[in-house]
């Protein structure tokens, strides 16, 4: 397995887990590689701060198949989570209208059957969301990664 540091056209940094360097190229050429901030597919790979080869040698522009990668923290948090499983939560937010401010508002008239039901997102104070439990509204936070609050 190996680590790419990436970013995408909106300066957004991630990392990657691909079998091969190969592997990222194919993935990259079908646009399966996408941001999971803002779904770009602009990816491109960025350079790491220090590359080791197995020899415990340190040099730069070392190919990828000889290398593992010690990188330094990002400031985008993803969790390691399998690429399959960020493709799948980032189709459920795709599949979601965003109510913004007008969240609480949307989702009552949901729950309590005022409109059709349907998947929504957006976003609620601390206050509103408590109010909201309180009711017995159920509805979940997503965290920043798929929510591109963070940016």
């Amino acid at each position: 397995m190996i680590i790419f540091e990436l970013g995408c056209a909106h300066g957004h940094r991630f990392e990657g887990w691909f079998a091969s360097g190969e592997e990222f190229a194919r993935q990259q050429e079908r646009a399966l590689v996408t941001c999971p901030i803002c779904d770009d597919a602009h990816i491109e790979r960025l350079p790491s701060a220090r590359v080791s080869v197995a020899k415990g040698v340190a040099r730069d522009n070392v190919p990828a198949a000889e290398a593992t990668e010690e990188r330094a923290p990002v400031a985008d948090n993803v969790p390691s989570l399998p690429a399959e499983a960020l493709v799948k939560l980032r189709e459920i937010v795709r599949n979601t209208e965003n109510v913004g401010r007008r969240f609480p508002d949307e989702a009552r008239k949901i729950h309590y059957q005022e409109v059709p039901p349907r998947a929504i997102r957006g976003q609620a104070s601390r206050d509103e969301a408590k109010a909201l439990t309180d009711e017995g509204i159920e509805f979940t936070s997503l965290p920043s990664f798929l929510s591109g609050d963070s940016h």
